[in-house]
């Protein structure tokens, strides 16, 4: 156990399996981001940015295939970042290379949900969650706008970085959220009266590397944001709650474990940076975790919460 767990909080202890081991079941991105897990379906879906792919794991089998690869012809690249499924089970996907957000549907085609904001073209998507009401809330810093690696050099056309909150029934996108200088992954407390944000412009250097809080009100607005959890290395790039409200972040390290109020419990250790987390397996109580190179995953005393 030691060799896959640091316990900082006695609490912690009762989250993990002490024969369950971290695996590594897949190797081979250029950066894996984006994790979603298909529980009708039994697979599992991330993206590999830089190689502007989506791959799948199928639970089953254990084999690795691709879901989805763009081919524009037009020397540009679609570049997916964040995925997660709606109410519908459609997958949506933060395209940040493409600056849009869409949805897949079920016969294949895909829905543009957001791409301008007063006519103006968003930055580039970075990560996404659907609320109980259908609503798509996504954040949209300048990552992949920077460089050509994971994206396409442009010029932010907004010249800030927000999180918005689009209404796939009327079209609308609205700001919620023009505080943080890098937002980053988001998800919302079980009972969906908080949001939580990561402001990640400590990547790379001297920033923030924390995920703030904002009350929800009316389910449509945000206030009151508060930094409720610092990582202690790298960056909370992306995050998810477990059914108690417990947040499990990527980190520089591997995952960290934070409680509710934000306290450091524990810590998950990975043989590299990570991307982002989500839950997922028959029970939701399988943590799989997108590594820079390599997809793992790890079975908890915890079940995620997340839909489906």
């Amino acid at each position: 156990m030691e060799k896959d767990y640091q316990i900082i909080d006695s609490k912690f202890e009762e989250f993990i399996y002490p024969y369950a081991d971290v695996e590594r079941l897949y190797t081979g991105t250029r950066y894996g981001e984006g994790p979603v897990y298909f529980g009708d379906r039994q697979y599992f879906v991330w993206s590999d940015i830089p190689n502007d792919r989506l791959l799948c794991w199928d639970e089953r089998t254990g084999a690795v295939r691709v879901y989805r690869q763009p081919n524009n012809g037009n020397g540009l690249t679609n570049n997916g970042n964040g995925n997660t499924r709606d109410r519908q089970g459609r997958l949506i996907t933060c395209e940040q290379g493409a600056r849009r957000v869409i949805r897949e549907e079920w016969d294949g085609k895909i829905t543009i949900l957001a791409d301008k904001y007063e006519g103006k073209r968003i930055n580039s998507p970075n990560d996404v969650v659907v609320k109980s009401d259908d609503t798509v809330w996504f954040t949209d810093p300048a990552y992949g706008i920077v460089d050509d690696y994971d994206g396409n050099v442009a010029e932010s056309e907004l010249g800030n970085d927000y999180v918005f909150r689009c209404d796939p029934q009327t079209g609308s996108l609205e700001v919620v959220a023009d505080d943080l200088e890098k937002p980053n992954g988001l998800a919302f407390s079980p009972d969906e009266k908080i949001l939580y944000i990561s402001d990640t412009s400590g990547f790379g250097g001297e920033g923030a590397h924390h995920i703030k809080a904002y009350d929800v009100v009316d389910g449509k607005k945000l206030t009151n944001g508060r930094v409720v959890a610092v990582t202690d290395v790298g960056i909370p790039d992306g995050f998810r709650l477990d059914i108690e409200g417990f947040i499990w972040s990527s980190a520089g390290d591997g995952v960290h474990c934070f409680s509710p109020e934000g306290a450091l419990l524990g810590k998950i250790r990975i043989p590299e940076v990570v991307s982002n987390v989500t839950f997922g397996g028959i029970k939701k109580n399988r943590l799989f975790m997108t590594g820079v190179t390599s997809l793992y995953s790890v079975f908890l005393c915890r079940r995620g919460l997340q839909w489906p």
